[in-house]
């Protein structure tokens, strides 16, 4: 039997019981904003990245994704930040980063730490090889910022040629081409050269032009350690803006700068000839690390010609008298010069793997302390005694601040670290790897006021994204990915001095790649949420 109860209901009251319960619903939806958001940042001074006069607003994020920006009201969110009294501006991406170790250095956390998010590695003309299957392991492994390549033409030459000094056969310009073909389609944003290291000392400009047209055809980019950045940087600089025409593909002039005391006061001409070239059509910019000085292997003091072939052949010619004399001359020529500053103590060891502990001395150091007096000659000898001994890197100290001042302040000029992912502890790096970044917005911006704080960040975010067509990042804007860095625009500044390097950058309390939290309130987290960025063919 049937224990409930029959009542009568007319057919109206049904309908509006109906009607009710879902009118009651929508307003406790409209009421309590049931969106749960996975991140929220509230109270925030916004710099979108276009230079623009920064706003407070609020962001809001959801799976990687920027879904809202404005004054938000009755927002849940998993996690909030306060950023009142903080800049919130997209993630910065490094133009110009050295990324070999990242296999061993996955987390990223130098670079990370200021406030990077993505980096183009595969620059100055070197890259992994092959570049497909490389970004397949390295997304197997997992990254802690967003990586993109470019495909090297001095890997791509030595693959095909060796150290050979001379110009290709056809037939090996063609499998040069093949393989700069291989890394587009496979992702490489452009191709980069390093035409003052071996072995691309060695091409001639019809050779990197042919190449360059490669990867013009995939809509990529040309970037240009430069033939020469001291005496010969006219020329260089006429030559890329060459490549840029006759291979119609933009170029960037790669950590652009005016090295050796001749050529101090030079980027006046540089960055003329740069404008000139873009009003004539040419898309050509630079980026630049914010420092005067450089860093490389101590063997750009040596002539190239004498290193063709490598170790063992230079060894040859070391071992020859005669070339021995031309080598050293020319050694003298470059510290005099170029690189060297005409002063032993402005070469500054960083790397030496064959006696660690002239690490952070200087050239004129190792010469006292070999009993030797400190000259130019004996410090070319010295020079070549390290080359013979495997080489070593080394801080250049011989550029001048007001060319760094007049080209950071250049509107086409971006900024990239030229910094190779490291941890506290390896070798002496220049600081360069730990304080790039803000050290642009602390150091020149705030305390030089060289740049609007605008701008700066402008320099970091958007002009780079455009330069690599990244439509989904490097702005602030509702549907990008969620790239986001937190400073404090009082207190952010590099702390990497060229004495103690191994230090991290103080004021940016949160980095976020991806929609997920790498930096939380000062301290790094080992997540892994970065891309590996390939480039759609066009």
């Amino acid at each position: 039997m049937n224990n409930l109860k029959k009542t009568n209901t007319h057919p109206f009251q049904t309908i509006f019981k109906k009607v009710g319960v879902g009118l009651c619903f929508l307003f406790f939806l409209s009421c309590s904003n049931t969106d749960t958001y996975d991140l929220v940042i509230l109270n925030g001074t916004l710099y979108n990245g276009s230079g623009e006069v920064p706003s407070t607003a609020d962001i809001a994020i959801k799976d990687s994704i920027i879904v809202a920006i404005g004054h938000l009201k009755n927002v849940n969110a998993i996690r909030t930040i306060d950023a009142q009294g903080l800049a919130v501006s997209p993630g910065f991406i490094d133009m110009h980063a050295h990324l070999e170790p990242i296999m061993e250095l996955s987390s990223c956390e130098s670079l990370i730490r200021q406030g990077v998010t993505t980096a183009l590695g595969g620059p100055d003309g070197g890259s992994p090889w092959p570049l497909g299957s490389y970004m397949d392991s390295l997304e197997n492994k997992g990254v802690g910022m967003n990586v993109a390549y470019l495909i090297g033409h001095n890997t791509i030459r030595k693959n095909i040629m060796g150290l050979e000094n001379r110009a290709p056969t056809q037939m090996e310009q063609q499998a040069m081409e093949a393989q700069v073909d291989s890394a587009m389609q496979a992702g490489a944003y452009g191709i980069s050269t390093g035409l003052k290291y071996l072995p691309g000392t060695f091409s001639n400009v019809d050779e990197v032009i042919a190449l360059s047209k490669i990867a013009s055809k995939y809509g990529g980019i040309y970037t240009s350690h430069l033939r020469e950045e001291g005496l010969g940087l006219f020329d260089a600089v006429a030559e890329a803006i060459q490549i840029s025409e006759k291979a119609n593909i933009p170029v960037v002039l790669t950590h652009h700068k005016a090295i050796g005391k001749p050529m101090w006061g030079k980027s006046v001409r540089t960055l003329a000839m740069v404008d000139s070239a873009r009003a004539k059509g040419l898309d050509i910019k630079m980026d630049q690390y914010p420092y005067a000085a450089s860093y490389t292997g101590i063997s750009v003091l040596i002539p190239s010609w004498s290193m063709a072939g490598g170790l063992d052949a230079f060894t040859e010619r070391a071992a020859n008298p005669i070339l021995r004399d031309s080598i050293r001359n020319g050694i003298v020529f470059n510290i005099l010069n170029d690189r060297g500053g005409s002063d032993l103590d402005r070469i500054q060891f960083a790397k030496v793997e064959w006696q660690p502990e002239l690490e952070g001395k200087t050239l004129k150091y190792w010469a006292e302390q070999q009993g030797m007096e400190p000259s130019v000659e004996n410090g070319a000898e010295l020079v070549i005694e390290a080359q013979l001994k495997g080489g070593a890197s080394c801080v250049f100290h011989a550029m001048a601040e007001e060319d760094v001042i007049r080209i950071m302040q250049h509107p086409q000029t971006m900024i990239g670290s030229d910094g190779r992912l490291v941890e506290p502890g390896m070798g002496h790096p220049h600081p360069r790897w730990y304080g790039t970044f803000p050290r642009v917005i602390g150091h020149y911006a705030r305390e030089k006021a060289v740049l609007e704080l605008s701008e700066a960040i402008r320099k970091m975010t958007l002009s780079p994204a455009q330069s690599l067509h990244l439509t989904d990042r490097g702005q602030l804007k509702e549907g990008l990915k969620a790239d986001i860095v937190i400073f404090d625009p009082k207190t952010i500044i590099d702390k990497a001095t060229f004495e103690k390097p191994h230090q991290y950058p103080e004021g940016i309390p949160f980095v976020i790649v991806n929609g997920n939290l790498a930096v939380d309130n000062g301290e790094f987290i080992d997540i892994r949420s970065g891309k590996v960025l390939r480039k759609t063919t066009e």
